[in-house]
């Protein structure tokens, strides 16, 4: 597989003129699907170009790709060489002001792990958020994975910090689809798992799958948090301001949207003598 980043819409009259035979898109996050040569060139909405076919094909057609000046090929994800059963783990939302916690871990073996590497799961923040909901399906699907999410009232209900909490979920995770080694994306406090790795959705694919599994939970928690206050809750914990004073004026109960240990919030309810 070979992604293209950058890559303007405007190029599928190019390609169709240098031999590309333009194909019906499957999902809404397409803007076009092309064939050459038995390989396919999927463009999505976010201006990612995505081939994918025979090996051989897919360096001869981006090789022509390139000479076209057709955005920047993105380098391919070198993930670590594992025997056995491998699982990996990885959260979200633990930052965030708004949400609560989510914990997700993927297993693998030998030829789920290359099945893995061929959907195109590479780190999570390399990918959009219109791509990581179709992959995170196709992750579910293929390999054994487990998710816990925790909403923010239920969040705000358990004793123990952040760090207390992912390490809880994550053994619990870890356990679930045991046997096999568990591989943790390290964490400030972490104390979990057979090996705890910095980056570790960036060297190994399970952590990859589990961060693109936690990620989309994460999506579809604030987006349903969202409907429940009606309006859009921000991502993050930096600009939080204007979100927290419209909880404020809905009379709505900030502890089923956000953490209501977390300094920011703790400092807001004090300021406004909540």
């Amino acid at each position: 597989m070979v992604i293209f980043e950058k890559v303007e819409v405007t190029v599928i009259t190019l390609l169709q003129k240098n031999g590309f035979i333009l194909q019906k898109p499957k999902t809404i996050y397409e803007q076009a699907r092309l064939t050459k040569g038995g390989v396919t060139l999927t463009l999505y909405t976010s201006g990612k170009l995505l081939l994918q076919g025979n090996e051989l094909e897919e360096k001869k057609i981006a090789a022509e790709l390139q000479k076209l000046k057709i955005g920047e090929m993105q380098k391919e994800e070198e993930f670590r060489k594992e025997a056995g059963w491998i699982i990996g783990s990885d959260e979200c939302l633990k930052g965030d002001t708004f949400g609560g916690l989510i914990v997700a871990a993927v297993k693998a073996d030998m030829e789920l792990r290359q099945r893995l590497i061929e959907l195109g799961v590479r780190d999570s923040k390399r990918l959009s958020d219109v791509e990581i909901i179709p992959l995170a399906e196709k992750i579910r699907t293929l390999a054994p994975c487990a998710i816990k999410s925790l909403l923010p009232e239920e969040y705000n209900a358990k004793s123990g910090t952040v760090t207390f909490l992912l390490n809880k979920l994550h053994q619990e995770l870890g356990d679930y689809l045991a046997p096999g080694k568990h591989i943790v994306d390290k964490y400030p406090g972490c104390a979990v798992g057979n090996l705890m790795v910095e980056k570790g959705e960036s060297k190994y694919v399970e952590v990859a799958a589990a961060s693109i599994l936690a990620r989309d939970a994460g999506l579809k928690q604030l987006q349903y948090l969202s409907g429940q206050a009606g309006f859009a809750l921000p991502k993050g914990s930096t600009h939080v301001q204007l979100a927290l004073l419209e909880l404020k004026e809905r009379g709505l109960d900030f502890r089923k949207f956000v953490k209501v240990d977390f300094g920011n919030v703790v400092d807001f309810l004090g300021n406004q003598g909540i």
